[in-house]
């Protein structure tokens, strides 16, 4: 293991890095279309879907804050995660990078404080970050774990992965330990920790990291933390081992010939765990989402995955469950609305009833009616679930609210598209929704009730 400390040191006196030609990745990085995000950066792609309106539906804007700049560099915001009155948000690539995780005393949710950053590296970005409580004999504490991913692959000077800190006190981070990716990819796209007993697992999503290492190294690594200070890979997921429909013959970790054989694109973009830690649920682009469990995290059972009709992008970027669990959520994020031989649409969401996890079956779909107001910004990005309401993140579209009371008849019942919007990810904190904004940082809003003459207001609006 080399820690991300030795890592910085080495960089710090010998590397001499350009973004020339490397600022503007593809989120989709093989199928050439531009980060996720990334496209909006014109200010005529990004204007509000309601000219100045904060207070839409039942979400009202009680702060927004600005990421500091650090060294002299501003970075754009990435996801944004809340745990015991602290938020964290990721930071992307713009101007170099290495913006690490901030993060923001909520005391007063009105006056955001941010307190301290870590985990920033040079050449490399820090997307995604998750924050537990966790009780092991090697650790016990807040246990934050962060995305590592390079601007440049080809760089032998920086490396992928990810890094865990101890953020029992948020305002003095300690960095414990770093795992590095073993692929030839960028590294760890997104993440997520989650806890089994006494053991504590990561599991990652490198994409593309099948493709590029021609099959010796797969997308999804599960990888043992219990010990933050040795990180040990015990498990790699290979598609081809448990989905019939896979095979080396139509697969090379990218390039998917499906069933009926259409051509679609196949690699692991996120991962999560149900509350137990016992069910992991990988977002597979074109694949759908496939459903371990992983009660034997060394040895996992494949159980089942989403499906779509033969003209629908699949695209399956991220999920969260509701109703208990029984309630599967995938958002599909689609840039490019007009493909030969599907559906012309951005990217929407789907909802699944998942009680029998081998057989989903969707229920309904959920899609914004703004896509010819935003070019480019219409898609869905992520979902967060939160009793019966969704909260969807939508780039230009900003924060969308949807009641999924009935999962078959999803209803949008609010939404908040500041100036400017491109709004990344979304996270419920107590009575507040936080909502991270690539150009501009963390922005607060306070949850009211249901108020159906606002929800009239907006819908004319449109």
């Amino acid at each position: 293991m080399k820690s991300a400390f030795w890592i910085r040191t080495a960089l710090a006196g010998a590397l001499t890095f350009s973004v020339t030609g490397t600022t503007v990745f593809a989120h989709d990085e093989l199928g050439g279309s531009v980060e996720k995000g990334d496209n909006l950066a014109g200010s005529e792609l990004r204007v509000p879907l309601l000219e100045g309106s904060k207070n839409v539906g039942n979400l009202k804007e009680v702060a927004a804050v600005p990421l500091k700049e650090l060294n002299g560099v501003k970075n754009s915001t990435a996801d944004v995660y809340a745990h015991k009155g602290f938020a964290y948000l990721g930071t992307h690539s713009a101007n170099g990078g290495a913006g690490g995780v901030r993060v923001f005393d909520m005391k007063d949710p009105s006056n955001p404080v941010e307190v301290s950053s870590f985990g920033g590296i040079e050449g490399t970005w820090q997307e995604k970050v998750i924050v537990k409580t966790v009780n092991t004999p090697d650790f016990k504490g807040d246990l934050a774990v962060v995305s590592v991913q390079q601007l440049d692959r080809n760089n032998p000077n920086t490396k992928g992965g990810f890094v865990l800190y101890d953020v029992t006190n948020p305002k003095e981070p300690k960095e414990l330990g770093f795992w590095e990716s073993p692929s030839p990819a960028r590294g760890t796209h997104e993440l997520y920790l989650t806890v089994q007993g006494n053991n504590i697992y990561v599991l990652t999503a490198d994409c593309y990291a099948d493709f590029y290492s021609h099959g010796e190294n797969m997308d999804v690594s599960f990888v043992d933390v219990t010990n933050p200070a040795n990180p040990e890979t015990i498990y790699e997921f290979n598609p081809r081992d448990y989905i019939p429909e896979v095979s080396d013959e139509n697969y090379d970790g990218y390039n998917w010939t499906d069933e009926e054989g259409i051509q679609r694109t196949a690699f692991a973009h996120s991962v999560k765990t149900d509350g137990t830690g016992k069910t992991a649920y990988l977002s597979y682009w074109d694949l759908g989402t496939i459903i371990l469990d992983i009660s034997d995290a060394k040895n996992p059972v494949y159980l089942g995955k989403t499906d779509f009709g033969s003209n629908v992008q699949g695209s399956a970027h991220s999920m969260d469950l509701a109703k208990g669990g029984n309630v599967l959520v995938e958002t599909r994020e689609v840039f490019g609305p007009v493909r030969n031989g599907f559906e012309s649409a951005y990217g929407y969401t789907m909802i699944y009833d998942i009680k029998d996890k081998t057989n989903p079956k969707l229920l309904s779909t959920f899609k914004t009616d703004f896509t010819e107001k935003i070019p480019g910004g219409a898609t869905v990005h992520d979902p967060k679930v939160h009793g019966n309401t969704l909260y969807l993140s939508h780039y230009s579209g900003g924060v969308r609210v949807v009641d999924i009371t009935d999962e078959s008849n999803p209803v949008e019942t609010g939404s908040y598209i500041p100036s400017k919007s491109n709004i990344w990810g979304v996270f419920v904190d107590r009575n507040y929704v936080l909502a991270s904004d690539m150009g501009s940082g963390l922005k607060v809003l306070q949850k009211n009730g249901y108020n159906p003459e606002n929800v009239n207001n907006a819908n004319k609006a449109r």
